[in-house]
């Protein structure tokens, strides 16, 4: 299924020309990129990332627009996004930001210590230095972008939720891909498949064959592309929404590497 098939199968409502143009620009994604890692990111590894980030928080703000629209609404509110991963465990990404958003208070269960004393959430964040959660704001612009994609806007409150999971989504990919970068590959490739209780698993896509793990080609001081491919298998376990950002990254990137073959296969 092409990129474009399946954004008409999820119900978009972005225009071609909307998805040629990345809602986070370049300068942003070098930027995370530049946090976590010292390694050169290529031209290619920048707009996979974008676009795999894109691809996340767009099926995110569609679930949260369903959840509004069963209220006759388009204005979305923080219960919309907790509505929106209830009902997709697939979208239950950028989870660090969950301690630092009243949203999710509540939601993410107790943190203990060594000694068994409960650890206040603001003694979770760690250090005061620059982080996902301190950069959230520079989000806001995509966010805004993506919102209007989708025919909605959104609650102050709603809107930072969804600056701060993409920051924190895409800090965890860009470390991940030089982890991918500096190991040489992906070790070992698995499969997850979501499944009701009680009910039969369902038989294994072709494309989710156990294959050969990754191994990269390239130096290893760039993050390449398919460093990016690697660490969005890594970060996204569920099935179809893992498939539908590493088909979105390859066509966003066709015009920066020689087309390549992109099939989805398990960690």
């Amino acid at each position: 299924m092409t990129a474009q098939a399946a954004r008409r199968e999820h119900g978009g409502t972005e225009t071609a020309s909307t998805m040629a143009v990345p809602p986070f620009k370049p300068s942003l994604v070098k930027a995370v990129f530049r946090n976590v890692t010292s390694m050169h990111v290529s031209r290619s590894a920048t707009w996979a990332a974008s676009s795999v980030t894109r691809t996340v928080l767009t099926e995110i703000i569609r679930g949260a627009r369903r959840a509004a629209a069963a209220e006759a609404r388009t204005k979305l509110f923080p219960e919309d996004l907790v509505a929106a991963i209830d009902r997709n465990v697939e979208l239950e990404v950028g989870s660090k930001w969950y301690d630092h958003s009243p949203t999710f208070k509540g939601l993410t269960g107790v943190l203990y210590d060594a000694d068994g004393v409960i650890v206040p959430p603001r003694q979770r964040r760690g250090a005061r230095k620059p982080s996902a959660v301190v950069g959230a704001h520079r989000f806001e612009a995509g966010v805004k972008r993506l919102l209007w994609s989708q025919g909605v806007t959104a609650v102050p409150a709603m809107a930072r939720d969804l600056n701060g999971i993409a920051s924190v989504f895409l800090t965890d990919l860009a470390r991940d891909a030089a982890m991918v970068v500096r190991e040489g590959g992906l070790q070992r490739f698995g499969t997850v498949t979501l499944v009701t209780s009680g009910e039969p698993a369902p038989p294994p896509l072709l494309s989710d064959s156990p294959r050969a793990p990754y191994a990269r080609r390239g130096d290893g001081r760039t993050i390449g592309g398919d460093d990016v491919l690697a660490a969005t298998r890594i970060q996204l376990f569920g099935v179809d929404l893992r498939q539908q950002a590493l088909t979105e990254a390859h066509e966003a990137t066709q015009d920066t590497r020689p087309a390549e073959q992109i099939t989805e296969a398990g960690r």
